[in-house]
């Protein structure tokens, strides 16, 4: 049976990249309907086809995923690059910890990356994110697409890898894209002054090949990513600074929020952790409880 990658989805069509580079507007067998314990075809799946004509088939089977993402909806993602402004809109870290948390617990390699450098006079905006950011472990990268600057720094790390591109709406994501794959002219929204938020104008999700070997998915702007589904014992696992130092807390188990012995509180104590990633692991972690409560 013949092998290939989902590379769009629209309307029920998956379009599938075969093994000889063709393309195929597949629809799938009606087996995915019926049968719940078959996975839902996504972007970035390798799955069996037949073909039925001349560039049409039909898929047939998923293979097994590395991964899954619900916002955006693909699959098999090597690393996520979230993207955020440096200036209209200024930079938010609570939309990027949230989005980091999902991408850790998905277990992908995670970049940020900081567009319209050139509207900064200097450098210290970028020096107090990296600062945050950085000793987390994060490569955070500083681009700008009038300038060129961090480009040639963002296409190695992309290079041979299957990366998603995630930000909020009017961040630059389209530009940045298109900065990186010439000719595809993607939909860029301008960022409205009232709400200093830009409209969403991606609609769907597409891997895009790259020169250097690496795809790139372009999606719609995430909106409100939840914590369904999660634990409060697992979140700390999704913050680095805090994951380092929770065997050394009193008590297995602890949620870093007040029990006696807690290292990570020592560590915060001591500004080795970032007080506001700090306040947004507290905040999450309420949100997962109330999640719970009514659950049940």
């Amino acid at each position: 049976m013949p092998v290939g990658q989902i590379v769009k989805a629209i309307s029920g069509f998956y379009y599938v990249r075969t093994d000889g580079g063709d393309m195929l507007q597949c629809r799938a067998r009606g087996v995915f309907k019926f049968d719940k314990k078959k996975l839902t075809p996504l972007v970035g799946d390798i799955v069996e086809f037949e073909k039925t004509g001349q560039n049409e088939g039909v898929v047939t089977s998923v293979q097994p995923r590395r991964n899954e993402l619900i916002r955006p909806p693909i699959a098999n993602v090597d690393q996520a690059v979230v993207v955020c402004s440096l200036r209209q809109p200024r930079f938010q870290q609570m939309p990027v910890d949230r989005f980091l948390v999902h991408g850790e617990r998905e277990g992908l390699d995670l970049v940020i990356v900081l567009t319209k450098r050139d509207l900064l006079k200097n450098n210290g905006e970028i020096e107090r994110i990296s600062a945050i950011y950085r000793p987390a472990g994060y490569k955070v990268i500083a681009t700008s697409v009038v300038t060129g600057e961090g480009m040639d720094e963002l296409k190695a790390v992309l290079a041979g890898k299957v990366s998603v591109f995630a930000g909020q709406s009017g961040v630059g994501k389209s530009s940045l894209l298109n900065h990186l794959l010439p000719g595809m002219q993607l939909l860029t929204g301008q960022v409205s002054k009232k709400i200093a938020r830009g409209r969403h104008t991606t609609r769907t999700v597409e891997l895009l090949p790259m020169e250097t070997n690496g795809q790139v998915a372009d999606t719609p702007g995430f909106s409100q990513l939840t914590f369904q589904g999660f634990e409060p014992t697992e979140l700390g696992d999704y913050f680095p600074e805090i994951r380092e130092r929770a065997p050394e807390c009193r008590f297995r188990g602890c949620l870093h929020t007040g029990e006696p012995g807690c290292a990570v509180k020592a560590a915060l104590e001591q500004q080795e952790i970032d007080e506001k990633r700090y306040q947004n692991y507290t905040q999450f972690l309420a949100e997962i409880k109330d999640a719970l409560a009514r659950r049940y």
